[in-house]
């Protein structure tokens, strides 16, 4: 998976780093790091939540370079 956009469900935000944790539909973990937070423009994010995610590079190589919720425009 090169580069690939997901789905899944907020499972961790911490609002004062804006670090996340989204689990998908599959049951993987990915970490959200605070650069990729900032990129979509939100606030916070609440625990339960549907959100879009784009995931580059693959296996221990993968990272989150972005993340959004469903309904709003992707910020690329």
């Amino acid at each position: 998976m090169p580069d690939a956009l997901l789905q899944g469900t907020v499972k961790s935000f911490d609002q004062a780093s804006k670090a996340a944790v989204v689990l998908t539909d599959t049951r993987i973990e990915y970490e959200v790091p605070p650069e990729a937070f900032r990129r979509s423009g939100l606030r916070m994010l609440q625990l339960g939540q549907r959100v879009k995610f784009r995931v580059e590079g693959e296996g221990g190589d993968a990272r989150v370079t972005y993340v959004n919720i469903l309904t709003l425009p992707d910020p690329e």
